[in-house]
């Protein structure tokens, strides 16, 4: 039993920035996902790969984590470089770049 502790992305549909700071405990499978014979369907008797605990820090799912005995490996976020633009800039006279139309 492996956990991976991790800050989720948001998805691509996600403009905000709502359950962002919240830090996820999950545990790594354990055994292969396996084809059903009748319907074809993957799966597997590891019942802790459905398990998904959310912490409010980081510190808090590492305490967690010590506690129960559970080996993890801690996934550190990538942050976004943001650069800031106005709209007027595109309408500027000093422009860098000429307009492509």
């Amino acid at each position: 039993m492996f956990a991976k502790i991790f800050q989720p992305a948001r998805s691509a549909m996600q403009s905000g920035r709502a359950k962002s700071k919240q830090w996820t405990l999950e545990f790594r499978p354990e055994m292969a996902r396996r084809p059903d014979p009748l319907m074809g369907w993957t799966s597997s008797s590891d019942m802790r790969s459905q398990v998904q605990l959310n912490f409010d820090s980081k510190e808090e799912a590492i305490a967690y984590a010590k506690r129960q005995g559970i080996p993890f490996q801690v996934s550190e976020p990538q942050t976004a470089k943001r650069y800031e633009k106005s709209y007027a800039a595109n309408f500027a006279a000093d422009r860098k770049q000429p307009w492509s139309h």
